[in-house]
């Protein structure tokens, strides 16, 4: 038994180790511009539909950033990982977070803004 693994026991059973969602295409093909102002929508509109804002706050820090450190962000804000591509998560208190493809990876019918 030991200690060794203890420090993990505290969520050990939501702790999913994330991942970039799997390949995906948009409706259409789109220009990185227009997935930042997709994402910028998401992210400006997303809190007003319920939840924290230190989650909404701390997802999108995840989304942005590497797979490590966004499990590093997520670990310490206390967010509950559902899916491990991040599209379902919930906070202490139950309240579910959704979160799109297309702030998490971009489609493989991106293209170059000309």
């Amino acid at each position: 038994m030991g200690c060794a693994g203890s420090s993990l026991a505290k969520g050990d059973e939501n702790a999913k180790k994330i991942r970039k969602p799997k390949p995906w295409k948009h409706s259409q093909p789109i220009t990185r511009t227009q997935l930042r102002q997709m994402r910028d929508e998401f992210w400006d509109t997303a809190p007003h539909y319920g939840g924290q804002k230190e989650i909404w706050d701390a997802l999108r820090a995840a989304a942005e950033a590497d797979l490590t450190l966004a499990q590093a962000i997520v670990d310490s804000a206390g967010v509950i990982v559902q899916t491990a591509d991040l599209t379902t998560c919930y906070d202490e208190r139950g309240a579910k977070y959704e979160l799109p493809k297309y702030v998490l990876s971009e489609p493989t019918n991106l293209i170059r803004d000309s």
